[in-house]
Order: C-alpha cells, then sequence, then structure tokens
C-alpha cells in the first residue's frame, strides 16, 4: 500500500461522469472510485461513491490513522456511529470524521443509500489540536440548515473551519433557478471540488468548457481559471467544497 500511494500522480482537472465510472459489486453493495491521486495540498487524494441497498450488512466500526474524511449523503437515510454519538441522517447531510474516530455506517429504510467519500491526507503534519479547537468531528443533519434565498436561486451554508488535515475546509450548496452564471470566472490558491447535485451544469476550466448532471463531479486545481453556470431555464444545484 505504501509504494502503491508513493506512485501517486496528480488528479487532473475536468469533469468525472457519474455514467463512466466503473461499478465494483458485491453483496447488497456497489461502489465507484471517481478519482486518487494527489493535489497541491495532499499526499493522498480519493473519492469514492458507495450504495447500500436493504440488507447490507454494516461493516465493523474502523478508525483511520493518518486519513480525514468527509462523507455527503447522495440519497437514502444512513444510521452513523462516531466514537459514542450515533444519528441518522438522510440525504444532503455532511459528516467529518478527524483521524483516530471511530465510524460506522448502517443504511436504514426501504431506499437505497448512497453516499460520497472523500478521503485525504495532508502534506503538512495532521493537527487534531486545531480539529478539536475548530469543534471536531461533524455531523450536519440536512433537514437543521438554513436555505438562505439570493437573486440567481439560493443558497446553504455547510462549514468553514480548520480542521486535522486543513488550514481551512469551505463547503456551501447553491442552487441557480434559471439560466446563466454562478459568477465570472475566477482564480484562487483553494483547491475545488463541485459535486453536482440536481439538473444540468456547465464548466470553464482553463480554457475548456465541460459539462456535468446530477451524480457528476467537476475538480479544479490549484489556481486554475474555472466558473459555472447553468446552461437551462430549469433549476441546478451543486455543492461547492473548497480547501487550503
Amino acid at each position: 500500500m505504501a509504494q502503491q500511494q508513493a506512485d501517486l500522480k496528480p488528479v487532473p482537472s475536468g469533469a468525472y461522469h457519474w455514467a463512466d465510472i466503473p461499478v465494483t459489486k458485491s453483496a447488497n453493495r456497489e461502489g465507484r472510485k471517481f478519482m486518487e491521486g494527489t493535489t497541491a495540498e495532499f499526499s493522498y487524494f480519493e473519492i469514492h461513491a458507495s450504495t447500500q441497498f436493504k440488507g447490507a450488512v454494516p461493516n465493523p466500526a474502523h478508525t483511520q490513522t493518518d486519513i480525514e474524511e468527509v462523507i455527503f449523503i447522495k440519497e437514502g437515510s444512513m444510521k452513523f456511529t462516531m466514537g459514542k454519538n450515533t444519528q441518522t441522517l438522510g440525504k444532503g447531510s455532511l459528516i467529518l470524521i478527524p483521524p483516530h474516530e471511530s465510524q460506522a455506517i448502517q443504511q436504514v429504510g426501504d431506499s437505497p443509500l448512497t453516499y460520497y467519500v472523500i478521503m485525504f491526507r495532508s502534506k503538512k503534519p495532521m493537527d487534531l489540536d486545531r480539529s478539536a479547537k475548530a469543534g471536531g468531528p461533524l455531523m450536519l443533519n440536512a433537514d437543521s440548515l438554513k436555505y438562505v434565498p439570493s437573486k440567481m436561486g439560493g443558497g446553504i451554508k455547510y462549514i468553514n473551519r480548520p480542521t486535522a488535515m486543513l488550514d481551512n475546509l469551505e463547503m456551501h450548496v447553491t442552487e441557480l433557478k434559471g439560466k446563466g452564471p454562478a459568477h465570472v470566472p475566477h482564480t484562487h490558491i483553494d483547491t475545488e471540488l463541485t459535486l453536482v447535485l440536481e439538473g444540468q451544469t456547465q464548466m470553464i476550466i482553463k480554457d475548456k468548457t465541460y459539462t456535468a448532471k446530477a451524480g457528476d463531479i467537476y475538480l479544479m486545481n490549484s489556481n486554475e481559471l474555472h466558473g459555472i453556470s447553468n446552461p437551462t431555464d430549469q433549476p441546478c444545484k451543486y455543492l461547492a467544497i473548497r480547501w487550503k
């Protein structure tokens, strides 16, 4: 494993489409690995999506020694245990799991549970004290979050704080209710990931234009020009994740 990770290459920017990702199947489960490699900030970076169908047997609780994780629920209901805290979370909910925190996932209800997992190790030393001071482990139920209307549509703020692996992690959902750009193309030092939740989108990254729909992912590496827009008259919604 150490040699495999030593051979990892930078993850290229662009669009990663749900329909193009190979599917790994096992008993009452499916898995899709979108990307694995490095970024400007991470010596290890992976995104995969997992689906558990009704009847899936939960895996034993486990911990990561030097990996931090973010889980975002695409659909269904999840019973999630982190340490001594257990919550049932639905579509749109978010979990931040610092290293050394025990975690366990169980599908609940009749509908399949699908969730994205973002795993990362910083090139800088991890800082568990910084994580604890910023709030430590986090479980955000989507039902507790406030939607704030805007001229273009609206949005939901999730997190904007340091973590064990990051100087700052910022996540928010934006909804564009009509055709047009969310903002002018721009650059920033942060690497950014956009997970399309609903509708159709279009993204400029450097000198290329990509399209993506619900389930797809855009990656924009540090300091790359980018800008997202809604190419249709129907609403679109996406989760933006920035880190440095």
